[in-house]
């Protein structure tokens, strides 16, 4: 259920962000830029689970101490300035409402600042774990490591 309201928000409202080619992507996927469009999909919903991972431990229903909801831990205030439809701490614990949220807020960042994350800018505007350097290593690390971020094996030079 979750990946098919990030690949309904990815199609939708947030279809600006697998066209996108973020300056660091070589850092975050080193095959996106040649990626098709359902392996750059897949690059934005994993890098959401990488992400949960350290807002939530996936847990949709977790409420963090500065009152952020959900599995992406997003702030009710933030949702509704970014225009998500779940603008509540109740809707927020949705986990599909909160992914399609995340989308729309990152389609934003990542568009207007031209990178996943560096410094406060991109998807670090607005989430913590990427100003950590142990946490945006281990996300980098995981999203990498995934089948869709490969670049495919050259074959030799015949001789």
């Amino acid at each position: 259920m979750w990946t098919l309201a990030a690949v309904s928000a990815l199609r939708g409202h947030a279809k600006t962000l697998p066209r996108l080619v973020p300056r660091d992507i070589d850092a975050w996927c080193p095959a996106y830029r040649h990626a098709d469009k359902a392996e750059r999909e897949a690059f934005w919903i994993g890098l959401l689970s990488a992400m949960a991972k350290h807002e939530s431990t996936y847990r949709p229903n977790a409420v963090g101490g500065g009152r952020w909801y959900g599995l992406l831990q997003i702030f009710p205030g933030t949702a509704r300035n970014y225009g998500c439809r779940a603008r509540s701490g109740d809707e927020l614990t949705s986990g599909p409402a909160n992914l399609s949220c995340a989308l729309r807020i990152m389609s934003k960042t990542v568009a207007r600042d031209g990178v996943v994350s560096n410094g406060m800018r991109g998807v670090a505007a607005d989430w913590g774990p990427f100003r950590s350097e142990e946490k945006r290593e281990d996300m980098m690390s995981w999203t990498r490591s995934q089948s869709y971020c490969q670049m495919p094996e050259q074959d030799p030079p015949e001789n």
